[in-house]
């Protein structure tokens, strides 16, 4: 049985998922204890077949298990909620299907879990060169230890992940953050693992000319933290 479960949600990620997957294979924690359950989430691109033939491959090296589950319904929060509900792991992390972990971030979550500790965020970083969207993310950051309120990516006992009630699926946005501050709410101390990281595509900062895209996802971001907006739809990405 694995003790963690990465857990992605895809939506038509054929081109970026492989580079997900593959930062799981290379993990230098024992790699045999992790599985990797990849939810379609509507998919019509080669999402699916791809994570099969990933999978296969992965299996006759020893590497990673690789599950596939279908939602055929959009939503990140039903996704998530569908991955962590055929989870086996005891410890859940959550990223997007579009990035990749730093070799030891599983190792540090599992050191992280054995001190006691039961949900934390993760430092997520700009995954490319450009300074300028690695300027971006520190600034985001930096907002969230502001606010005191962290959230995006983050890994979660699973028992407590079920106590709470998962994910509310009526959210299109900052789902995570309605998590953590339940998490709060019920007298968990929630962490965040600062010293490894997940690089995230960089993609939505570049959808529209001369980099306006960075200023409505800071905008988006932003009203997310102050309860707005967090039903609307996320047109951003190919991920639900």
């Amino acid at each position: 049985m694995p003790e963690i479960s990465v857990i992605l949600p895809a939506r038509n990620e054929e081109r970026l998922l492989p580079n997900a997957l593959a930062s799981i294979d290379a993990q230098s924690y024992p790699v045999t204890d992790v599985e990797a359950i990849v939810v379609s989430n509507g998919s019509t691109d080669r999402t699916i077949p791809l994570t099969r033939e990933i999978g296969d491959a992965f299996a006759a090296a020893g590497g990673p298990a690789v599950r596939l589950v279908k939602v055929g319904e959009h939503g990140v929060s039903r996704a998530k909620n569908a991955g962590a509900a055929a989870a086996a792991g005891r410890w859940l992390v959550f990223m997007d299907a579009d990035s990749r972990m730093s070799r030891g971030l599983l190792a540090r979550v599992a050191e992280r879990a054995a001190r006691g500790e039961r949900v934390a965020s993760i430092r997520i970083v700009a995954d490319g060169r450009d300074p300028i969207d690695h300027a971006f993310f520190w600034v985001i950051e930096n907002g969230k230890r502001l606010v005191r309120t962290r959230a995006n990516m983050f890994w979660c006992e699973r028992r407590l992940f079920e106590q709470l009630g998962g994910f509310d699926e009526t959210l299109q946005h900052a789902e995570d953050l309605e998590f953590m501050l339940r998490a709060k709410r019920a007298g968990v101390k929630v962490g965040h693992l600062h010293d490894e990281w997940i690089a995230t595509s960089t993609r939505r900062l570049h959808r529209l000319p001369l980099r306006l895209g960075m200023f409505t996802m800071l905008a988006r971001w932003a009203l997310g933290h102050a309860g707005i907006g967090r039903r609307w739809r996320y047109s951003g990405g190919g991920s639900p």
